[in-house]
């Protein structure tokens, strides 16, 4: 990978590929009646310390406790001091299985396998076990998997001990397989290093199966790119991309999300939509984000930990972070909504503007270059273009309250903590550093001049 992070803590949609393949480990108790107890062990060694921390195991637990949970499973940490190859790892969390049960053996580098495959091999793989094998056009680089004139597994010879004939062969081995843990553990104790790695084969358990008598049964599997492990950058945006393709076909067959291009859409999290929404290009999807019916999203935004009701558009260019928005609002072109904001029915964020920790009243409108932050807005305010609340003295911060049907001038300053009353209009370029009454009209920078019982003229008419 060429990279400071651990290859299984490089991410596939915002998560570890560690995480995925658990993911998929887990997802195996529930619906399968005949796994009546599950233990996952984690079998790690180089750079072991920094994949525990990233999958939340604290360093209060190590040495004290290898066992944790992951989504209310047992899951044990298992050091493996030297790496001296898989069946030497497999050989590390043995002592901790009983014999009885069965042993299902996952590749932290493999993310893409799903639960529907694993149970489909779990099922094949009484009483001996099972192998999960593909076949692929180029099979370079992969053990290959040997089978007898009665087509059984015979055995798996990796490329660097295979010879020209045996790399002819298609099919090939997923390091994915099943086996009872009373015969691993013999086939384990009795491997040796006499190979042109000089390690320890797991593969090698297949030939001693086949010699007892045991032929493993196999599942081939049809789509190459589950089991497709990752070892450089360009395996890791090939899975990225499948993965992304997958969540994308779910979206629009189960779901009835339209995306303009599923090629172009990254979902990093959980999303719930309702019906007839409408995903543009570009758009990635972060945490958990729900649309109500008829959202529209257009080009190039990104969506984290965001709630919008029915109706609402979000244009292009736009940066949405932990924000509820409501029905029918209108966010952008090139809005940023930070963290806190709350948009009520009808209200409108209009391009290049920035709120945070905002909520804004029914009706309302910021539709301009503008900061808003730590503020509350009533119901039909208008925030004139460049406007912005001074919420920060260095210290602390402090926050400005803007009632109901306000109008706020172009270029105006609010110096917070500060309140603008009910009907108040603000003139355009004023900075203000007191509160405004209701129904006043306040002009100024230096010396604020007010107009009391201010009525500010109506919008003229369509005929005028």
């Amino acid at each position: 990978m060429r990279s400071a992070t651990p290859k299984v803590l490089h991410p596939i949609a915002g998560k570890p590929m560690l995480a995925h393949v658990l993911s998929a480990a887990t997802a195996l108790k529930g619906p399968n009646p005949d796994i009546h107890n599950l233990d996952i062990h984690i079998v790690y060694g180089h750079a072991g310390d920094q994949v525990r921390a990233a999958m939340g195991v604290s360093d209060a637990a190590v040495g004290v406790s290898d066992m944790v949970e992951w989504k209310n499973v047992p899951v044990n940490w298992v050091h493996q001091a030297e790496q001296l190859g898989t069946g030497h790892a497999v050989a590390q969390a043995l002592p901790g299985i009983p014999d009885t049960h069965t042993v299902l053996v996952l590749c932290a580098d493999v993310p893409l396998i799903t639960p529907g495959t694993l149970t489909r091999l779990i099922n094949a793989a009484n009483p001996n076990g099972a192998l999960l094998t593909v076949c692929l056009e180029n099979p370079h680089g992969y053990g290959r998997v040997i089978r007898d004139t009665h087509s059984s597994v015979r055995g798996i010879v990796e490329e660097k001990d295979a010879t020209e004939a045996q790399r002819q062969m298609k099919e090939i081995n997923t390091g994915v397989m099943c086996l009872p843990a009373s015969s691993l553990k013999t086939w384990l104790s009795q491997l040796d290093t006499d190979n042109a790695q000089g390690e320890y084969y797991l593969t090698d358990c297949v030939a001693m199966a086949h010699q007892e008598g045991k032929a493993l049964s196999s599942v081939c599997i049809t789509d190459p790119v589950e089991v497709q492990g990752v070892n450089d950058r360009a395996q890791l945006a090939l899975v990225e991309r499948a993965y992304q393709r997958r969540q994308a076909e779910s979206l629009m067959r189960e779901h009835g999300l339209a995306l303009a291009d599923p090629n172009r859409f990254d979902l990093r999290g959980h999303l719930s939509v309702g019906k007839d929404c409408f995903v543009d290009v570009d758009v990635i999807i972060e945490g958990n984000v729900t649309l109500g019916d008829g959202v529209r999203i257009g080009p190039f935004c990104r969506i984290q930990d965001t709630h919008i009701d029915s109706a609402s558009q979000i244009h292009a260019h736009c940066d949405i972070q932990d924000t509820h928005i409501s029905s029918n609002c209108s966010v952008g072109p090139f809005a940023r909504l930070r963290p806190g904001t709350k948009l009520d029915q009808n209200a409108r964020i209009g391009n290049f503007v920035e709120t945070k920790k905002v909520t804004v009243g029914e009706g309302s409108k910021i539709n301009h270059l503008s900061y808003i932050g730590d503020a509350t807005l009533g119901v039909g305010v208008n925030v004139g273009a460049g406007t912005i609340t001074c919420n920060y003295d260095g210290k602390r911060k402090y926050d400005t309250h803007i009632d109901d049907h306000a109008f706020i001038g172009s270029n105006t300053a609010l110096v917070a903590p500060i309140t603008i009353g009910k009907r108040a209009t603000i003139g355009a370029g004023s900075t203000l550093r007191e509160s405004v009454p209701p129904d006043t009209l306040a002009v100024g920078n230096k010396d604020t001049h007010l107009v009391h019982n201010w009525r500010a003229r109506s919008k003229p008419s369509k005929s005028d």
